[in-house]
């Protein structure tokens, strides 16, 4: 602990504030003292410490009333102090944003993990605050690239979940980057020192899925030679992200149900339970509603996974941030292979006007295949031709067009998709898009004449 961090002691009683100050002040934080709610807001508006000891009876009110000014209080982490009779009004600071509480008379150890607590919250908030100016800079989020209005979303709800012990859910396409979002979630966590580990449950056969997650007793099938520790065990007291959920075996996700609520895991042939403490990040490319309805997904488990969901938006809609994903590729790529390219506009044009169906990791790809083909300067002849079926793309009731797509191309895409939303009902189309039934069905022969071409 160093002197970097300070506290505010809040308390009326002379001799109790000067003990605690003293206790406080032996695991390295400055302190400052007030014995009432006006002489605190004095020393908050002054200089915000970290941490607010803040007794909850004072001579001119109670400690709640200053929890109620969220901005004066916004800067510093609050701890009440409380009696027994005043138990229920610790909680009720809790609710309302108080870190923990602190019992008279001053348990010296859970004092000590209190403090210790609020370093570690301090400096996981200083770390994203150098992360947030980091992005103003150049884009970058930790190892998450991009400042699109759609990404810095994912990340202000990254910074809220990150330092609690919520379960995430994270949505989106392949290739969006959700293993990155459930890394960075862990690195701005109090498990940040423990163990990440990532498993596919779509990846690992169905009679191996519960041995990896849960581990195994010798003998305990042909082959388990040893006892092995699973994915659980192997994770305690850090993070383990479970991409592609959705693929699980439906028999194993009732048991992940259970280790959810209980925290301990049996392994394969074993009688007795284990206590894990492990935080759950998940992840699908699927609707994980849908996954529900069709029976791959138990609604009770999703529930239990779904407490705080975060959606990664695709590529396509991130703008701007193709650009500097790009050049974060090829930077990468400059500094392993020791050369010097560089994307021409026309290249980032070309980047520009292709649908990336699989996402940032396509993106990847594609910027490393122009980079081999290359010398110097890449060019568009070195990526991939845009795919004029691809120019629009449609999202749910949303048909998005890009620049250079031909009028006659978004006519096509833009009646079929409408046929689409309506089920085939022309009449409807039709009057929707302004036209006759006639002409709609002209243009649909034309189509079909095509297709057969």
């Amino acid at each position: 602990m160093t002197t970097q961090f300070t506290a505010l002691i809040v308390e009326d009683d002379e001799d109790f504030r000067v003990s605690l100050s003293a206790l406080v002040r032996r695991r390295g934080y400055a302190t400052r003292e007030a014995s009432s709610l006006t002489r605190a807001r004095d020393e908050l508006v002054a200089s915000p410490p970290d941490v607010v000891l803040l007794d909850l009876r004072l001579p001119d009110g109670g400690g709640l009333e200053l929890m109620e000014d969220e901005e004066l209080v916004a800067q510093s982490e609050v701890v009440v102090i409380t009696g027994h009779a005043d138990k229920d009004t610790a909680i009720a600071a809790l609710r309302v944003g108080a870190l923990d509480y602190l019992p008279k008379p001053i348990d010296q150890a859970r004092l000590e993990t209190i403090l210790a607590n609020v370093a570690r919250t301090r400096g996981l908030k200083r770390e994203v605050a150098d992360l947030r100016a980091e992005l103003r800079r150049v884009g970058r989020f930790g190892a998450m690239v991009g400042r699109s209005k759609v990404v810095q979303q994912v990340y202000d709800l990254i910074t809220r979940v990150a330092p609690t012990e919520s379960t995430v859910f994270v949505t989106g396409e392949s290739g969006t980057g959700k293993e990155l979002v459930a890394a960075t979630v862990h690195a701005l966590s109090k498990r940040r020192d423990e163990a990440f580990l990532a498993l596919n449950c779509g990846a690992i056969s169905a009679n191996l899925i519960e041995s990896e997650l849960f581990g195994h007793e010798k003998g305990s099938f042909t082959g388990a030679d040893r006892r092995r520790r699973g994915y659980f065990e192997e994770a305690h007291g850090g993070t383990l992200f479970l991409d592609e959920i959705t693929e699980m075996p439906i028999e194993l996700q009732v048991k992940l149900l259970r280790v959810l609520e209980t925290g301990t895991i049996t392994r394969v042939g074993a009688t007795e339970a284990t206590e894990v403490d492990v935080r759950v990040v998940t992840a699908s490319n699927r609707d994980p509603l849908k996954a529900v309805e069709e029976g791959t997904l138990r609604e009770d488990l999703l529930y239990r996974l779904n407490v705080f969901p975060v959606h990664l938006p695709p590529l396509r809609e991130r703008g701007d941030d193709i650009d500097l994903l790009a050049q974060h590729f090829l930077d990468a790529i400059n500094e392993r292979e020791g050369t010097a390219k560089r994307l021409s506009d026309l290249a980032l044009r070309r980047l520009h006007e292709l649908s990336w169906p699989g996402n940032v990791r396509q993106l990847k790809n594609v910027v490393e295949r122009a980079a081999i083909l290359s010398d110097g300067i890449i060019a568009p002849e070195s990526l991939p031709e845009p795919d004029p079926a691809q120019m629009v793309a449609v999202s749910g009731s949303l048909l998005q067009v890009r620049v250079g797509t031909s009028i006659e191309e978004i006519e096509r895409r833009l009646i079929l998709a409408t046929l689409e939303e309506l089920e085939g009902d022309k009449k409807r189309a039709a009057e929707v898009l302004g036209i006759s039934l006639k002409t709609l069905y002209n243009r649909l022969n034309v189509y079909d004449a095509r297709a057969g071409e």
